[in-house]
């Protein structure tokens, strides 16, 4: 990449990261481009569509679940680690309006750029909840894809009511007593 552009890639998703985290996300191209100091048509040189520029975005989150869930694959109890790490999912997802729902529409569209975020956390959520099968702690018929959908189904709850900010623990702890055996 030529530096000129490497600096508005930067800057894109500088202005980015903050029109989602002040706006959600789903912040305005067009005012996240001017703010940029770039027309719209180099935000979509550079990223073709919003969920490109999401998962650009959310890699640096991405990167420290991933690293999160290696730390977790060695803990002692394999369902407590699973939950921890769940639970950094549902903050995650809570950390920008409008992201939970996004990630469950991923979830069903592979062709989806956000699946660039989706597939590998759904791979390291994956290991940790077949150590926590093998451990017997988990029952064997919950799949990875279906707690991704219910932590992100908790943080969008949790984002439709902000004057509640224990919701999402408490539904979290809810299904979590559904999965146990």
């Amino acid at each position: 990449m030529r530096a000129d552009a490497r600096r508005n890639h930067e800057r894109l998703l500088g202005v980015a990261r903050a029109a989602f985290a002040e706006h959600g996300t789903d912040a305005a191209l067009e005012d996240i481009a001017r703010r940029a100091g770039v027309g719209i048509g180099t935000l979509y040189r550079h990223f073709p569509n919003r969920h490109a520029l999401m998962n650009a975005v959310f890699q640096d989150a991405v990167t420290d679940l991933l690293a999160r869930s290696r730390e977790l694959a060695r803990a002692d109890e394999p369902c407590a680690a699973l939950v921890e790490w769940l639970r950094a999912i549902v903050t995650h997802a809570g950390e920008y309006r409008g992201l939970a729902r996004a990630l469950m529409s991923a979830s069903c569209d592979p062709k989806s750029a956000l699946s660039q975020c989706n597939d590998p956390l759904r791979e390291a959520g994956a290991r940790l909840l077949t150590r926590a099968q093998e451990a017997g702690a988990v029952r064997g018929d919950v799949s990875i894809g279906d707690l991704l959908q219910l932590t992100n189904a908790i943080a969008l709850a949790a984002e439709q009511n902000p004057g509640d900010p224990a919701l999402a623990d408490r539904l979290l702890t809810l299904t979590l007593r559904g999965v146990r055996t």
